[in-house]
């Protein structure tokens, strides 16, 4: 027989609470404490009620003048409905009963309040709101709360009624439990606490005795009496709490995060594996120097055959710094050995949370020998496409010898010369790419064209575009997918305001094509001087005798008043050539060589296989709207999707689209500036927008069927950059992005040989630092855009077959026919295009969001490159920034997947 602590009643040895007063046999180190808010000075309790008509009992006076005995009998009704059974515990948040609801049929638990809550509004207030956080948390492992009801002047909680034991009481019969038991546990406590914390909930009183272990063996996680918003906690209220199973913060009254539930959890597992507590002390003073000066005893002390990963996770939820321990609950349960908590949530018929599906991979990673490996894999394929590249390339045949800097002198200097020596008050220029003597080429030279000797005649597919103003110059259109505005071109704005002067010349700084607008108002003149056109055929590096003159074909924007042309042959080549040219009032205002491959801008004229190619486009846009408008309407009306997630990467999109603006686009001091700012802002909107639906119309269903396809991508959404799955999934998306580019290149230089189309790439980088930043912003959106559109295809046809590998057969094609509609080699170029979306949807199912991604950007950017095996090239530093940059990545997810491990051993001891 032991004695009663509270009433001194003897008690036997079986039983677990005090047959008098209800006291728990074996108490808390340190009994749960509250600090209530102080009541306003106006407020008085109110006086005690009689029994209703309902047939309750007068409640006691006082909580502490219930300590002998119960407040109500067994049998007692309660509000017509509650049957009181028995007292279950009392403690200091109150007691609880068990009891029968005779309207519903089902047993219930009551919890009744101290009458210090009870008696303070705001403290009562503040109750209710706790419990309205509660109800929100509806997960297997959280004891359901139901209502709040009062009796009189008692307060009272029902709540679901567990009839099992609480896990203090099993520690106390058999001490530790078996490693496979407790791991099972933990891992259910951990899913509970997590489920709180999703809906923003701190527990703050987590200990044995408040988790249930019913007679399936279901863990239940119970009394959240203290349970808050983190963001609700006041200063006087942080100590709230059970002191032995509290965070050192918590104890100092600094803080309670959920971190602080995080370390309580640390406690309790400690316990569960051990059988022991970490910390023994016997006054609060004690407890908070052993937590701020003494570290706990190893878990492998204690239990021999523990495993290591859960002494790990433990001593980690301990640390004395909030900052250091695991971020979550659920980080907490992916770190512990063996199970799958994405399986069994898929299992029990759940939905993962966000926050369940970055954890669930925390701490995979690659093993050092492997990581080092696609390295150097990603290191050959980065040279193969490179020199493979620069063999093929245009601009390694051509090397343009002049910067553009040094090109928009020389187009000064001509337009000087030529007499234009008006006010300038902006100027623009850049290379471009026309293709059309390459076209041209393949077409009429037989039996195949010479591509070295084709590409170092006069002329080169790549020119040199410059264009001046005596007003400032300010783009009105659109001129690529990415809508960013202000971009300007030899076409927009339009050259029709008088001044306007634009040249076109070749790499090597020659005359291709002059216009000039005259003044819109002219002084009157009798004669005017024959124009002299010698000085712009010398411009072109032509001899004007060696052509003949000929009718006039073409006519100008500008106005003119004598018109001639020319017909003869381009230097070197002998291909065909037409000089045509205007002038008004002695001056010229148009002078433009033109070849039978030069197409008239202002008559455009789109081929059939252009037309099909946009159908295509359009077809798989009103999918994507459609589809994607309805999957994000209905998962918007049902609360489903991670939009904390979708707002963070519509953010990021528009960022990186303002960034993109900036890089692209063309400044002047106007306020067509400022316009071009708004447009660029609501831009940059719409495309946060657009993604936003489509990762809220994409995301749950993902997150419902395939979780592990978003693993990497969610830690690295929450800002997980540093775990080492993001880090492998980068390195696999590098690698996979240059071995797609590195095994089609080569195929094509086995296959075709010299007879290969030459390959142009995007002149960005040709325009200098800004234009090559400009490559990789222009890359990223393109790539999102890419790998939720990939996803929304696989999702939809995958509902359609019901067979992940014909799915991705048929995603390969759907996105292969793309070439086909415009390629001159459709079957070589499908093929290729067959393979390469193959192997995405490959990747797509094993590593996920992330490394499609990572895949696409790659490819995307090393396309851009311009290479050369030059090394004074002045466009190489553009080359070498890219280069850099997939290198950068590479390396990064290397050394993060290997999370911490050597690359060697440095001892034997090691082996």
């Amino acid at each position: 027989m032991t004695k009663c602590a509270v009433c001194n009643a003897d008690i036997s040895e079986s039983s677990r609470f005090c047959s008098s007063c209800g006291a728990s046999v074996n108490s808390d180190a340190f009994e749960t404490r509250t600090v209530m808010t102080p009541q306003p000075a106006a407020a008085s309790p109110a006086p005690a009620r009689s029994s209703g008509s309902n047939g309750s009992p007068n409640p006691r006076t006082s909580f502490s003048s219930a300590r002998g005995g119960s407040r109500f009998e067994p049998g007692t009704l309660l509000a017509s409905r509650y049957r009181i059974v028995a007292l279950l515990g009392r403690g200091g948040m109150g007691e609880v009963y068990r009891a029968d609801d005779l309207t519903l049929e089902q047993p219930v638990a009551l919890k009744f309040l101290p009458e210090e809550v009870v008696g303070n509004e705001s403290n009562l207030a503040r109750f209710r709101n706790e419990v309205r956080l509660a109800r929100q948390v509806s997960h297997p492992n959280v004891c359901r709360v139901y209502d709040v009801g009062q009796i009189d002047d008692q307060i009272f909680l029902s709540m679901e009624y567990v009839d099992g034991e609480d896990l203090a009481s099993l520690l106390r019969r058999i001490g530790r439990l078996p490693a496979d038991k407790g791991v099972e546990i933990a891992r259910r406590l951990c899913a509970g606490l997590a489920a709180a914390h999703e809906k923003g909930v701190l527990h703050r009183d987590l200990k044995p005795s408040n988790i249930m272990l019913d007679g399936r063996g279901q863990v239940l996680l119970t009394d959240f009496g203290l349970a808050t918003a983190a963001e609700q906690v006041s200063a006087v209220e942080i100590r709230n709490g059970t002191p032995a199973y509290m965070a050192p913060e918590q104890l100092s009254g600094k803080e309670v995060t959920v971190q602080s539930d995080i370390y309580a959890l640390g406690l309790v597992l400690y316990e569960i594996f051990t059988g022991k507590r970490p910390f023994e002390a016997s006054s609060l003073a004690d407890l908070v120097r052993a937590q701020s000066e003494t570290t706990p005893t190893n878990l492998t002390s204690v239990v021999r055959d523990l495993d290591p990963a859960v002494e790990r996770v433990i001593l980690r939820c301990l640390d004395p710094a909030p900052a250091r321990r695991p971020p979550t609950a659920l980080a907490v349960a992916a770190a512990l050995p063996g199970g799958d908590p994405l399986a069994a949530a898929l299992a029990a018929g759940e939905t993962p949370s966000p926050k369940m599906v970055a954890a669930a991979g925390q701490g995979i990673g690659l093993a050092p020998s492997v990581a080092v490996g696609l390295v150097g894999v990603a290191l050959v394929c980065l040279a193969a496409v490179y020199v493979l590249e620069a063999r093929r390339g245009v601009i390694g045949r051509i090397l343009p010898p002049y910067a553009p800097e040094i090109m928009a002198q020389k187009a000064r200097d001509m337009l000087h010369g030529f007499g234009f020596t008006g006010n300038v008050a902006d100027e623009v220029y850049n290379f471009a790419w026309h293709t059309g003597v390459i076209d041209y080429a393949d077409s009429h030279d037989k039996p195949a064209p010479d591509w070295s000797k084709v590409l170092a005649q006069h002329p080169a597919p790549l020119q040199f575009g410059y264009r001046q103003s005596p007003y400032p110059i300010t783009a009105l259109g659109y001129h690529s997918d990415l809508l960013t505005p202000g971009v300007v071109d030899q076409d927009d704005p339009p050259p029709i305001l008088s001044g306007m002067v634009s040249l076109e010349l070749d790499p090597q700084g020659r005359l291709l094509r002059l216009e000039r607008v005259p003044d819109q108002v002219q002084t009157q003149a009798s004669n005017h001087p024959q124009i002299d056109w010698r000085p712009l055929f010398d411009a072109a590096g032509l001899d004007q005798s060696k052509f003949q003159l000929a009718d006039p074909q073409w006519t100008w924007l500008a106005t003119s008043d004598a018109r001639v042309a020319w017909t003869g042959t381009w230097p070197e080549s002998g291909r065909p050539l037409r000089i045509e040219a205007a002038s008004f009032q002695g001056s010229p205002v148009a002078f433009s060589l033109i070849s039978p491959w030069t197409k008239p801008n202002r008559m455009p004229a789109e081929s059939r296989d252009r037309q099909l190619q946009w159908i295509y486009y359009a077809a798989l846009a009103l999918v994507m709207i459609i589809g994607g408008g309805w999957l994000a309407r209905r998962n918007i009306l049902h609360g489903r999707g991670d939009r904390e997630g979708a707002a963070k990467l519509a953010t990021w999109i528009g960022v990186v689209m303002m960034a993109l603006w900036v890089c692209d686009s063309h400044f002047n001091t106007s306020i067509g500036t400022f316009a071009i700012f708004l447009l660029a802002l609501s831009t940059a909107v719409f495309y946060g927008c657009v993604i936003y639906v489509m990762y809220i119309a994409l995301e749950p269903h993902l997150r419902r069927r395939w979780p592990r396809t978003l693993i990497s991508w969610s830690a690295a959404l929450t800002g997980q950059w540093r775990d080492p799955i993001v880090g492998r999934d980068v390195l696999v998306g590098v690698v996979c992005g240059l071995g797609i580019d590195a095994i089609a290149q080569s195929v094509d230089a086995l296959v075709f040989g010299g007879g290969l189309l030459p390959h142009t790439s995007a002149v960005d980088v040709l325009w200098g630092f800004r234009g090559t930043l400009g490559v990789v912003f222009q890359c990223i959106p393109r790539s999102i855009r890419a790998v939720l559109l990939f996803y929304l295809v696989l999702f939809l046809i995958r509902a359609v077959l019901r067979n992940q590998w014909v799915t991705g057969l048929a995603f390969a094609a759907i996105f292969a026919i793309e070439d086909l509609l415009a390629s001159k080699r459709p079957f070589a170029d499908g093929v290729e295009d067959f393979a390469a979306f193959a192997i995405i949807a490959f990747v797509a199912w094993r590593f996920g969001l992330l490394a499609v991604g990572v895949l696409v950007f790659t490819s995307n950017i090393v396309e851009s490159i311009q290479p050369t095996l030059h090394a004074g090239a002045w466009y190489l530093s553009g080359d070498l920034f890219i280069l850099a940059c997939v290198l950068a990545m590479a390396l990064w997810g290397c050394y993060t997947s290997l999370a911490g491990q050597k690359l060697w051993k440095t001892n034997l001891l090691e082996t």
